[in-house]
């Protein structure tokens, strides 16, 4: 059996190199190789606790995808890789051929090592079906449920379970969010969680109690958290044995590629969480695993497995992040202000603040904040952070897009942007405009 394309991994990197690869190359046989029978919209995980009904409702219809664009798709684990003979062996024995090879392996959650990990009740947010249905009754069973992990999935996790009418803990070793918002994002946040009666726990875990079943979370700090469930949600380890074992480079973020997404064998590509990602100005490797990124980089490998397109390659990662948590949308794109003069950079900051409907007596009317941070010496935009209502979430992506483009507080200033009282803040006094205009008072002052 052999195919032009074969893509390992079926979650969104695989799944969108896939297509991409058919779409730019239709002639070309394509087969995806997944491990679990059922897969899951990553992103969705968290809801599967409280806003959705099921586990069942976050299921990812690779099959619907796939099927009509001629896409196969093969359930089995890849065992070894050979690059000489551009083949594979799955752990089903078959042998399948291939021209050009896409990791997409994904990541797993991260241990931590913690004394009593291993005691029933302790259980990390996997991507695995069956794993998540088991823990989705164990969370309905449980009255305490304490999470360890102060990030993204920490906080969405914990506010879903919250809305079951359980007893929710947070513990967290520095401040919430703290790689992706400043300090007075993450006050914000806290503030909304205990608002909605989640608590907040600073602290580093000595250890987990309990003899056969979890029974509460130790604080090296002193006090102890009684709990019937625990949650570890400390990060994810990206996949890369397979990498290693095939002999590609990797280094400790990940599997290294090139800005086409070829890793040290030029045919084998890699994309998503496997990957190791380079910061957008710094170039410096940073870990980074958002589904939205997995897409982009599996666009461009499949733009690029037969033929280099210039237009698309990856010239390093952003980071644009949103999320929604008890009622707060929070979203951010580049740098956060104290990455930036933690890397050198003079800063100048803009701020709005304003309603996201106009006149702001609408039902659905939210306060939205925008931060922009811009470098002092051309006044080119670093990044963004943004709160307030669901209209944050599409306003990051154009910002997103500014810092991609390097756009500058004057670019951003004289935007041209459409507005209506029902969908947007108003055009006198639009939160992006606002604040860039704030940075260019600040750079014209000299502040």
């Amino acid at each position: 059996m052999k195919y032009d394309v074969v893509v390992i991994g079926g979650s969104a990197g695989g799944l969108t190199a896939a297509i991409s690869a058919k779409r730019f190359y239709p002639d070309k046989s394509v087969l995806v190789i997944k491990k679990e029978d059922v897969s899951m919209i990553p992103c969705g995980i968290p809801y599967i606790f409280g806003t959705l009904r099921s586990v069942e409702d976050d299921v990812l219809p690779t099959e619907r995808f796939l099927k009509p664009l001629g896409i196969d798709v093969l359930v089995d684990e890849v065992t070894e890789i050979n690059p000489k003979s551009k083949t594979l062996l799955t752990k089903s024995g078959r042998e399948i051929g291939w021209e050009k090879l896409v990791l997409a392996t994904g990541s797993r959650p991260q241990i931590p090592d913690i004394p009593g990990v291993e005691l029933e009740g302790v259980y990390t947010v996997s991507k695995d079906y069956h794993y998540l249905k088991e823990l989705k009754k164990r969370v309905e069973d449980a009255e305490k449920v304490v999470i360890i992990g102060g990030g993204f999935i920490a906080l969405e996790v914990g506010d879903e379970i919250r809305k079951l009418g359980k007893d929710v803990t947070i513990v967290v070793r520095s401040r919430l969010l703290r790689n992706s918002f400043d300090p007075e994002f993450s006050e914000m946040i806290e503030n909304r969680l205990k608002e909605v009666g989640i608590n907040v726990v600073y602290g580093h875990v000595e250890r987990l109690v309990g003899r056969e079943r979890v029974e509460g979370v130790k604080l090296v700090e002193g006090g102890e958290i009684p709990a019937d469930l625990v949650i570890l949600s400390t990060g994810y380890r990206p996949n890369v044995e397979l990498a290693v074992k095939t002999g590609l480079k990797v280094t400790r973020y990940g599997i290294w590629t090139d800005e086409y997404m070829r890793t040290s064998c030029p045919d084998i590509f890699a994309v998503g969480d496997c990957v190791e990602h380079r910061d957008f100005f710094t170039g410096k490797p940073f870990p980074l695993m958002l589904a939205s990124t997995a897409t982009f980089e599996a666009r461009i490998a499949g733009a690029n497995l037969f033929k280099l397109q210039i237009v698309r390659e990856n010239r390093r990662t952003i980071g644009a992040y949103s999320t929604h948590v008890a009622g707060l949308t929070l979203a951010a794109a580049g740098l956060t202000e104290e990455a930036a003069k933690r890397e050198g950079f003079e800063v100048i900051v803009g701020r709005a603040t304003g309603p996201d409907r106009h006149p702001a007596k609408f039902e659905d009317t939210s306060m939205v904040t925008v931060k922009l941070i811009f470098s002092r010496d051309r006044g080119a935009i670093l990044g963004a952070q943004l709160a307030g209502g669901k209209s944050v979430g599409e306003m990051i992506n154009v910002l997103a897009l500014a810092i991609q483009k390097r756009l500058t507080a004057s670019e951003l200033y004289t935007l041209q942007i459409a507005t209506h009282p029902l969908l947007t803040a108003s055009p006198v006094g639009y939160q992006i405009l606002q604040a860039a205009e704030d940075a260019l008072a600040k750079l014209r002052a000299g502040a």
